[in-house]
């Protein structure tokens, strides 16, 4: 009996989504070519090549993409180590599937040895996210299942690979919006990273988690009576815990008190519509106390990787303190899926429903032609968000710190800084009215002659804070100063500064 005849590629394809029966045929068709031209290949555990291809196409499955994407997943070691021609696999499954699997191909040339490689390698994992974003969640899901199967390799390769993966491979899966990824990323490469650390937080994981969710409990019962009394019948209730890395850093930001951490095991409440969601919040308000600066509204200001929700941290009245977040079940899956919720093979991208801090995606899925797989960077980057054409741009000029940079440029902690229309600009923690000014435009940066936050004229120097709203003003005598270089946080800002001032000596 075969792979494809077990009851393994059976649960890949029933996570896909309403199949036709091309769907289905294309993916036994794909387990089966991988299959025999893996034959004989074993990986560092002695289990054969092929578990590690069809693990990574189910880690994509349950992202729930398409079968084109989950076939890829299958095929994506085939060029590089079966010595499958392009012109075989493009007879076999078309130029799509190709596109893709040059694309996996490509990323996975270049190991990760050494500052320069390493380097290099990145650069080409950002123009690839840039070119098609299938490309990147099928690395990301390769990525995940070996992290899964870390034991294997040698203890300075398992320290490096997961180093990597939380310092690059999470954070992308977070800005992407694929918390379900993110988690997994994280919670698989933090034992390794920080041993000890990783078994004193799963400690004070189960010791909160039996306190927490015994008020959580006692909490739930209450409120569904609440809601019953008036009127709320159509919902889901679920609890979600917090994953082991994210409880980690929440304990370095507040100096390891538990007691300022509520949200480590959470109440989810989905209900049908938006509406919904601020009547649900109005219910709980009426009956229970809300914490003052616990409100969070992700629905009206939703964070730029797409992510909609309400937040409310409650005094239960029992001794207990639960954080409640309210949700439609379109947000839920975008919560958990991220982009990959909007992905279909059928359909490109679902535009009419699409969430408007997402709607960039029509631009980079390639349509079927041969054309659209050959599309050039500069136009795939038309519409994609401002992080992903910045990585691209800076990649190009960034030097031997480039790994640094990137990591503090855009994958730190951020913040959300707000322009007088009321747009969104993306920073890093700590940035300044400088760092602002340049990601706005490097017109604006080297023209800024003052600045407001919040209505009020501030110096340069000012560092923005969460929800600030920033209105920078321009001269056209006005340029940066040496001593600008010292207030700026981000690399691009401090390179857009040190250009005008050597072309202006």
């Amino acid at each position: 009996m075969t792979l494809i005849e077990t009851a393994d590629l059976q649960q890949i394809i029933s996570l896909l989504k309403n199949p036709i029966h091309e769907d289905i045929e294309l993916i036994k068709k794909a387990s089966k070519f991988a299959e025999d031209k893996h034959a004989g290949q074993k990986r560092k555990s002695g289990e054969p090549y092929y578990n590690h291809v069809f693990a990574t196409a189910k880690n994509i499955a349950e992202l729930h993409m398409s079968a084109t994407t989950i076939s890829a997943g299958l095929l994506h070691d085939v060029i590089e180590d079966c010595g499958v021609t392009q012109e075989e696999l493009k007879k076999e499954f078309g130029i799509e599937i190709l596109f893709l699997v040059e694309g996996v191909t490509k990323l996975g040339k270049i190991k990760y040895i050494g500052t320069e490689r390493y380097n290099e390698s990145l650069r080409k994992l950002f123009v690839a996210m840039s070119q098609d974003i299938r490309v990147l969640i099928i690395k990301l899901c390769d990525r995940l299942h070996n992290i899964q199967t870390l034991e294997h390799v040698k203890k300075e390769k398992q320290l490096r690979i997961a180093t990597e993966t939380l310092e690059i491979y999470a954070p992308i899966a977070n800005r992407l919006g694929i918390k379900k990824l993110q988690r997994d990323l994280e919670d698989g490469a933090f034992p390794y990273v920080y041993p000890k650390e990783a078994e004193e937080v799963g400690k004070i994981m189960k010791l909160k988690k039996v306190e927490v969710e015994k008020h959580l409990v006692n909490f739930e019962k209450s409120l569904k009576k609440e809601l019953a009394k008036n009127g709320v019948t159509k919902f889901v209730m679920d609890h979600r815990v917090k994953g082991l890395y994210s409880l980690f850093k929440k304990l370095k930001k507040y100096k390891g008190d538990t007691e300022a951490i509520y949200d480590i095991s959470a109440l989810r409440i989905t209900v049908d519509g938006i509406s919904d969601c601020y009547k649900v919040l109005g219910i709980i308000h009426g009956a229970w106390r809300p914490l003052p600066g616990r409100i969070k509204d992700y629905i009206a200001s939703p964070k730029l990787n797409g992510y909609r929700s309400i937040h409310t941290t409650i005094f239960t009245g029992d001794g207990g303190i639960v954080e409640v977040q309210v949700r439609t079940e379109e947000m839920h899956q975008e919560a958990e899926f991220g982009i990959a919720s909007h992905i279909s093979y059928k359909e490109g991208v679902k535009t009419k429903s699409l969430n408007p801090n997402l709607l960039w995606l029509k631009s980079i899925l390639p349509g079927k032609s041969k054309e659209s797989y050959e599309v050039s960077t500069e136009k795939a980057l038309k519409d994609v968000p401002s992080w992903i054409k910045e990585l691209v741009e800076y990649q190009k000029e960034a030097g031997e710190e480039f790994v640094d940079e990137v990591k503090t440029d855009f994958f730190e902690e951020r913040i959300f800084v707000f322009t007088p229309k009321g747009d969104v600009i993306d920073l890093p923690k700590d940035s300044s009215v400088i760092d602002f000014a340049y990601a706005i435009h490097t017109d604006v940066g080297n023209k800024m002659s003052g600045a407001k936050v919040n209505g009020k004229f501030v110096s340069l120097d000012t560092t923005l804070e969460n929800g600030d709203r920033v209105e920078v003003e321009t001269k056209k005598n006005a340029k940066p100063s040496k001593k600008w270089l010292e207030y700026c946080k981000t690399t691009m800002a401090k390179r857009r500064v040190s250009n005008f001032l050597e072309k202006n000596k």
